[in-house]
């Protein structure tokens, strides 16, 4: 996915007194234990039998999605909007897509050859059938969770729509940078969140008025060892 503009989704009814913003960065940690290991490979990481394998590069992965984890069923939301994923040169455009729940994806075709879109995932069980412009997809997410799309004819082909509770969301820019703004004033869990690694929760305070910082670090720290 390429890195796109700081963003916060759907627009909040009534929220214009007692809400502040929440702003900071994410990024991408490995874990130092792990990556001594794999260094005491030697050369073997270098061999043409394993040339082919690619290294995580953490410093460069981005697609990381900052949200408030709470129903939130005090706050009236508005009507939720309408997204799109582009398929163009066999691949999904956004890779990632942030959405509150209710709201309607579209798929645009823009190949000149037929994909078919479809998910097995618990949040969202859907299969769109081959198509190709100038007909168009559509699937509503009804529930909060990850959903796992992909192609049935390329292999290479996959997003994931992460379905949340409240729009007060966003996704990061290409710095780890993102901005959420008119929360309204609380204690919340934050959760920094992405598709490969584990996600770091925050507990936050969000004044009335004004901003507050939160700066995240995820990654393969602290799984569990069997």
């Amino acid at each position: 996915m390429k890195a796109i503009a700081i963003i916060a989704f759907a627009l909040v009814a009534g929220l214009t007194a007692r809400a502040g913003t929440l702003f900071g960065t994410v990024k991408a940690q490995p874990n130092p234990e792990l990556t001594e290991r794999a260094a005491a490979g030697g050369g073997k990481y270098d061999s043409r039998q394993f040339k082919f394998v690619e290294k995580i590069q953490y410093d460069q992965i981005n697609d990381f999605i900052v949200y408030i984890d709470a129903e939130m069923t005090n706050v009236t939301f508005a009507t939720p909007t309408k997204d799109i994923i582009t398929q163009k040169d066999a691949m999904f455009h956004p890779h990632v897509m942030p959405v509150v729940v209710g709201t309607e994806v579209r798929w645009p075709n823009k190949d000149d050859i037929f994909h078919n879109v479809f998910s097995i995932s618990d949040a969202k069980n859907f299969d769109l059938g081959l198509y190709k412009d100038p007909e168009i997809g559509k699937v509503t997410f009804d529930k909060a969770g990850r959903v796992d799309v992909f192609c049935s004819i390329h292999s290479r082909m996959n997003c994931v729509i992460l379905v949340l509770k409240n729009p007060f969301f966003a996704a990061t820019d290409g710095k780890g940078a993102y901005r959420i703004p008119n929360i309204p004033a609380g204690a919340y869990k934050v959760k920094a969140w992405h598709e490969r690694l584990p996600a770091q929760v925050k507990e936050i305070t969000i004044p009335a008025d004004g901003e507050v910082r939160a700066d995240f670090v995820v990654g393969v720290l602290n799984l569990t060892k069997h």
